[in-house]
């Protein structure tokens, strides 16, 4: 007999790296959000979260959080070994304003995974 999965509490410390690896993809919206708002409050403001490579859809998906969040300065792909693995994220300081979003419709200016990836994710994945 299977068991019901109680939800427990996973402490997640605030070093200015999150890994989502350990997470299920429903609760990535919700946790990206806090921590961001608990580093900002904490004095983190450079963050790196890290969403693995794979087909890119989680990574999509903490890019649209990011490009909503009031309290990010600019965010892109790490520029590191991890490349398109991970993105870092600036963040506002705490005792500063941030300015108005952009409209919806407006894209803002990500770096994109290497040319040589999405040649690949064309051929292989057929996007």
């Amino acid at each position: 007999m299977k068991q019901a999965r109680e939800d427990r509490t996973v402490p997640v410390p605030l070093d200015g790296v999150l890994d989502l690896h350990q997470f299920r993809p429903a609760e990535v919206d919700d946790l990206v959000r806090e921590y961001l708002r608990a580093c900002r409050a904490a004095g983190v403001l450079q963050v790196r979260i890290i969403h693995g490579k794979g087909k890119g859809v989680l990574r999509r998906r903490v890019h649209a959080i990011l490009r909503r969040e009031v309290a990010v300065r600019a965010f892109g792909l790490a520029q590191d070994r991890s490349s398109w693995g991970a993105t870092w994220v600036d963040l506002y300081p705490a005792d500063v304003t941030p300015p108005a979003k952009a409209a919806p419709g407006v894209e803002l200016t990500v770096s994109k995974a290497p040319f040589w990836y999405r040649l690949l994710q064309s051929i292989f994945l057929r996007k």
